[in-house]
């Protein structure tokens, strides 16, 4: 259900504001990997100037749309139970070293959307696992998928 509330999103964001999200987070990873691991909610991440000075019309998007924002300074809507929740895509670069440009897109259901390679979904947890909140809180999780991740790329390795 998440990811078809994800794929509808990022078909409104392709057609209505020319937007080629990224689907981050646990989400993200389960379909990077083709493992279920229970993602609470959905990670997307825009450009920026979405967040700030085009936000207003997301926010009327989203809205019009059945999203209902419960949450404003971190950019999170609700939707039938589910948390969707937007950020910068240009943070990611500084914060875990992955090159925007280089993000493979997705095409699924008449949705392009972007979707980190295992490579760069290690560098995400591994810089994530040094916040304070991720360490503090997810640290147990963020372990289990770092170690998910190596076995996957020490697989792909071998073969």
């Amino acid at each position: 259900m998440k990811y078809a509330l994800f794929l509808q999103t990022a078909r409104l964001l392709n057609e209505q504001m020319h937007i080629k999200p990224l689907l981050f987070g646990s989400l993200g990873l389960e379909r990077r990997l083709g493992t279920d691991l229970h993602a609470d909610d959905i990670d997307v991440l825009i450009p920026e100037r979405f967040l700030d000075s085009e936000w207003d019309k997301l926010f009327s998007l989203m809205n019009g749309e059945g999203w209902r924002l419960y949450d404003e300074e971190e950019h999170a809507f609700k939707k039938d139970g589910v948390s969707l929740a937007f950020a910068s895509l240009e943070n990611l670069e500084p914060f875990a070293g992955v090159h925007i440009c280089a993000i493979p897109t997705v095409t699924d259901d008449g949705a392009d959307y972007m979707l980190l390679g295992p490579e760069d979904y290690l560098k995400v947890y591994q810089a994530s696992s040094k916040d304070g909140y991720r360490r503090d809180v997810k640290n147990k999780q963020d372990s289990e998928k770092i170690k998910l991740i190596k076995e996957v790329l020490n697989k792909t390795e071998r073969n």
